[in-house]
């Protein structure tokens, strides 16, 4: 896997805004499946897409756009449809086996003062090198892949071994359905709780008392995304997550804080955005202005790198085959 995204270009053709509409799904809906199927970013104005991703993943999702929108000319569309197309072309399983046989097995592991953590499948491995290598790094992809948690372990073993002298861990409050205004306490109370996984991954890799002992003397900040302008973070480890909810002005106004002597791992699910409508994410936009950029590392997670508990994935697997049943009766009527 490269540090950065290779990107394709596709122009799709005839150029037909209906067609195209059915590929594209209700509010895009089958291309952010394919992006959290085959672990891409796709982005598209009309006809002409771009795809960004490991190499592999990127041939991947070029076929498969191709082929279903082939597809768009006789038939409707549909979560179920795509599925179906996925199965049955193997592509996925083309790509397991395609990074199996590239990345060579070595293990890697971070140790801190409770826990031994190590690193899962070739996504995992090559996340945890770029953090190492590089000063600024994007872990993209869906929940249940390690991305936070790993971020926040490469943090603690850079503090442990005094290489920075503080974490600083981001979040950005977006109102995912709900209303801050009405919750109780002051604004920093208001943004405990979309802090709260920060919190449980420290609380497990150092214990409860030293995590509260080194947030009161600051060494450990947790913050909204709101509190970093204007400053400059040196010597830090600045961990930002559920990136996919900031714009793009925040996103170009976090990675303009980091100063000398400083990491940054930015992570996000860019199918996952709770932005307002229309309102383009940061994290979508900037793998495509940062790609060639020196010193800065992309890491695209899929489903497939989902690493939680095995009953989350039969559950995550009901649930799709629910909704492919309600797609397919919708279909038949």
């Amino acid at each position: 896997m490269g540090d950065h995204p290779h990107a394709a270009e596709l122009a799709l053709e005839p150029d037909d805004n209906t067609r195209l509409a059915n590929l594209c799904g209700p509010v895009d809906e089958h291309l952010r499946m394919l992006e959290r199927r085959l672990g891409v970013e796709i982005n598209n104005r009309g006809n002409l897409f771009r795809i960004l991703g490991e190499d592999d993943a990127v041939l991947a999702a070029t076929r498969v756009i191709e082929q279903l929108y082939a597809a768009t000319g006789n038939e409707q569309l549909s979560r179920s449809r795509v599925h179906l197309h996925l199965q049955q072309s193997g592509i996925e399983e083309l790509i397991d086996d395609e990074v199996s046989t590239s990345e060579p097995v070595e293990e890697l592991e971070i140790r801190t003062r409770h826990l031994r953590i190590r690193a899962r499948g070739p996504s995992q491995r090559h996340y945890l090198r770029s953090i190492l290598a590089h000063d600024v790094n994007f872990g993209i992809g869906p929940a249940g892949t390690g991305k936070t948690y790993l971020a926040v372990a490469c943090a603690v073993d850079a503090l442990l071994t005094e290489r920075v002298r503080r974490l600083v861990l981001v979040r950005p409050a977006v109102e995912a359905g709900e209303r801050l205004g009405f919750l109780p306490g002051d604004l920093a109370q208001k943004i405990d709780p979309y802090l709260r996984p920060l919190y449980d991954a420290l609380y497990e890799m150092l214990g409860f008392d030293r995590v509260a002992k080194l947030i009161d003397r600051r060494v450990i900040e947790l913050a909204p995304l709101a509190y970093m302008r204007g400053r400059t973070l040196n010597d830090s480890f600045v961990i930002l997550d559920e990136a996919q909810n900031t714009t793009v002005e925040q996103m170009k106004m976090f990675l303009t804080r980091i100063g000398f002597g400083s990491t940054a791992v930015i992570t996000g699910d860019i199918t996952q955005v709770d932005l307002p409508r229309g309102q383009p994410s940061g994290l979508r936009q900037v793998s495509e202005v940062l790609r060639d950029v020196e010193g800065i590392s992309f890491t695209f997670f899929s489903a497939r790198d989902v690493v939680r508990h095995p009953l989350v994935q039969r559950i995550v697997a009901a649930y799709d085959a629910h909704e492919q049943a309600i797609d397919a009766d919708a279909e038949r009527r």
